[in-house]
């Protein structure tokens, strides 16, 4: 995270295709080397264990293997592989009992206010719909990045998140994928991702705002009392 020496970028897909066509070991090293981390970060928000999260990536990966002759570069390398991976998380998933519809946009996560209308002013207000009071100023990132407090914090929001927004949110903030990647690997429609993104984002941003927020001082008359 923000150091310089990480690994070199890989070869172009065109170049990766044919090596991998040829049976090019290395080029299957390449890539095992970067992705694997986060395929298995995917695959963990589809299922309930470790164990069924390393099984799902050896499947995607023998997946390539036998499906690569196959390719025709209808999508990215890069998407082709993950949607491998989330196919095979759905049905894993429905044998755990945890299958999600992902072709529906209007489930209850994805209604009702993203933010507590409470928040804002109302309609008879001078200033309707501004903040009552803006959230308090965060740490800058320079201060706080690192710390392993806030880490913990972000990664404990990330899993009481409603299945189908943690994995879009993974997708997108976490392993930097694009909209039009996520759409393509979930096979959901860009408005549909949009949606579980910006829920998604919100219940994380209230989660840290509530933990940024100072404590009340023990002379407040306004602190509730233990």
């Amino acid at each position: 995270m923000g150091l310089t020496g990480g690994a070199p970028p890989l070869p172009s897909d065109a170049e990766l295709i044919a090596r991998l066509k040829s049976g090019d070991e290395s080029a299957y090293a390449l890539l095992l080397d970067a992705w694997s981390g986060k395929l298995l970060r995917l695959a963990r928000c589809f299922v309930s264990t470790n164990e069924s999260a390393h099984e799902l990536v050896q499947d995607t990966w023998l997946a390539v293997l036998r499906g690569i002759e196959n390719f025709e570069g209808r999508s990215s390398l890069k998407t082709w592989v993950f949607r491998i991976l989330v196919n095979a998380a759905k049905r894993r998933s429905t044998q755990e009992r945890r299958t999600v519809p992902w072709s529906s946009v209007a489930r209850a996560e994805d209604t009702g206010p993203t933010v507590d209308p409470s928040c804002f002013r109302g309609p008879t207000d001078p200033y309707p719909g501004d903040w009552w009071a803006y959230p308090a100023t965060w740490p800058t990132p320079e201060q706080e990045a690192m710390a392993a407090e806030i880490r913990n914090e972000v990664a404990s929001a990330l899993t009481e998140l409603p299945e189908r927004q943690q994995i879009v949110l993974t997708l997108r903030d976490v392993e930097g994928h694009s909209s039009e990647e996520v759409c393509a690997m979930l096979e959901i429609s860009a408005p549909n991702q949009r949606v579980l993104l910006h829920r998604a984002r919100a219940a994380v941003r209230k989660r840290l705002e509530d933990y940024f927020s100072p404590a009340p001082a023990a002379d407040d008359p306004d602190a509730v009392a233990p």
